[in-house]
């Protein structure tokens, strides 16, 4: 989004910015409900009991990323201190750096991945483990949601 200017649009639209920050704040809220009324069976944590779809866990990533602008907002401020004068168009320069981070991203994240499996395994054998989890879960994704609808630019 950096790189093509979208997120300078969130920077400067207080509609665009505002429209972004209340859908996402709605969607984390939704999802905090969903864990806190979860009875252990499909909560967020739970729903590791399940093998999900890849393409729904990348959807839901997705959704993740583009409904909260203050991620948005970061790569606007942190990308462009990278651009050097003259070494090519800025949005070019600003792409390659936005494909540095997601390659030294395949470094780092597998292996959270393969210890968040690990506790996946502790939720699967434990079905009160996995309640409390999305309860927390849920608690702490409604409060980042009033946060989020409370934020200012």
């Amino acid at each position: 989004m950096a790189a093509f200017g979208l997120s300078a649009i969130l920077a400067a639209s207080a509609f665009a910015f505002s429209a972004v920050k209340w859908i996402g704040a709605i969607y984390l809220v939704w999802l905090g409900i969903q864990a806190l009324r979860s009875n252990g069976e499909g909560g967020i944590v739970t729903a590791a009991r399940d093998i999900l779809p890849w393409h729904r866990v990348y959807r839901q990533g997705i959704l993740v990323s583009l409904l909260n602008p203050k991620v948005a907002i970061f790569f606007l401020a942190f990308l462009p201190q990278f651009v050097v004068e003259g070494a090519g168009p800025t949005w070019l320069q600003l792409a390659f750096h936005g494909m540095l981070i997601i390659a030294v991203a395949v470094f780092i994240e597998p292996p959270l991945i393969l210890a968040g499996g690990r506790i996946a395994d502790i939720v699967r054998r434990k079905k009160s483990v996995g309640v409390w989890l999305d309860r927390g879960l849920g608690a702490l994704l409604v409060a980042l949601g009033v946060r989020l609808a409370l934020t200012t630019r």
